[in-house]
């Protein structure tokens, strides 16, 4: 539960502090993305379980926040499906913050019961930003049902992400 106050405090730091920043031009450029992660779930715990996600971020902006949707599945059987809000903060060209919440529904499979279906994610990624605007970025979040039912366990992901920018012909 420490970890899980801390990675939400962090969050919630990151997003205050570098939001009354300005943007640099980078940001204004930023394709829709499809992020592709692979991590170890529940990496407070003893569970042996891997984490696979596919995440869909728009570029469309309300203010600083863009919506996202995703998925995920662990190899134990858990899976998780989400919608949310994001926001991207970049450190020059090349270092992207990304801050995000997301409320979903949860089914835990063979693995962690996290007490409720619905779970709520936290999360920050830290990405570096190629120069056709892909990323490769560690991210780290958690899932919580926010105490809506007496069992609250909660669990954390650590996942490597790559995000493929959809709109740009970055395969060339």
């Amino acid at each position: 539960m420490r970890l899980n106050r801390i990675a939400l405090t962090a969050v919630l730091v990151a997003t205050c502090v570098v939001g009354m920043a300005p943007m640099p031009a980078a940001a204004e450029d930023d394709p829709d993305f499809l992020r592709l992660a692979v991590g170890r779930y529940d990496v407070n715990d003893d569970m042996e379980a891997i984490e696979f996600r596919a995440e869909y971020q728009s570029d469309y902006k309300l203010w600083i926040f863009k919506p996202f949707a995703g998925v995920m599945a662990s190899s134990d059987g858990a899976a998780y499906g989400y919608a949310g809000i994001s926001a991207d903060f970049y450190f020059g060209r090349r270092i992207v913050l990304t801050p995000s919440f997301a409320p979903g529904l949860y089914h835990n499979g063979e693995g962690k019961d996290l007490g409720y279906p619905i779970e709520f994610r936290s999360s920050i990624e830290l990405a570096y930003r190629f120069d056709n605007r892909s990323r490769l970025g560690l991210s780290l979040y958690h899932l919580s049902n926010a105490s809506l039912s007496n069992d609250n366990q909660g669990t954390e992901i650590l996942s490597l992400s790559y995000a493929i920018p959809l709109n740009t012909g970055w395969w060339k």
